[in-house]
């Protein structure tokens, strides 16, 4: 995320983004999955890290983690967990070659520009170790702008998601579709993708 408004939102209102979304978090299968493809002691990138719930369980997990977010009131969530090293950054951030294990994108890079995705996914390729596990979730749909609460959102149809980690380098492993209610209130169907370098 880059836009200010976004980040605002989320530096408003993290406290509540916490609550909606923390025990999900805790408990996901998706990111059991993605523990389990990363070596033991590994060191992942938790990007768009939120609350930091994930990033804890990473940590609990033995990984060494880095997390960042835009919003500085996401990181100060994030840095109060064990283990979890928060740091405030936005995706043009993105940088360095062959440093993860693992980078775990859990519906954070939905709030890319459309122009700017091919861009951020080359660099987090670049930043994954060869064989490095890779993990996105976005939201399912077309076009892109603000939501009811002014977030700047991009959304992709599964064959253009597909379409752009492959030109990225990545080697898709799986996928699982869903649906839920986000900050705003709305039901938006997702699309969540493993992948390796």
């Amino acid at each position: 995320m880059s836009d200010d408004t976004t980040i605002r939102v989320y530096d408003e209102r993290a406290a509540e983004y916490a609550n909606l979304t923390d025990d999900q978090n805790a408990d996901d299968p998706h990111l059991s999955a993605f523990l389990a493809a990363v070596p033991a002691g590994g060191r992942v990138l938790d990007l768009g890290c939120g609350p930091g719930t994930s990033a804890a369980v990473m940590a609990q997990a033995g990984l060494v983690v880095e997390a960042t977010d835009a919003s500085a009131e996401m990181v100060a969530l994030a840095d109060r967990h064990p283990g979890v090293t928060a740091r405030q950054a936005v995706f043009d951030d993105i940088a360095g070659e062959q440093i993860y294990d693992g980078i775990w994108a859990n519906f954070s890079l939905l709030h890319a520009p459309r122009t700017d995705f091919p861009r951020h996914l080359a660099a987090l390729h670049a930043a994954l170790k060869p064989g490095g596990a890779f993990f996105i979730g976005m939201k399912l749909g077309s076009g892109e702008g603000p939501d009811r609460l002014g977030r700047y959102y991009t959304y992709y149809s599964e064959d253009e998601l597909r379409i752009h980690l492959t030109e990225a380098g990545f080697s898709i492993t799986g996928q699982r579709h869903g649906s839920g209610p986000g900050l705003d209130g709305t039901v938006s169907d997702w699309i969540a993708v493993a992948a390796h370098a």
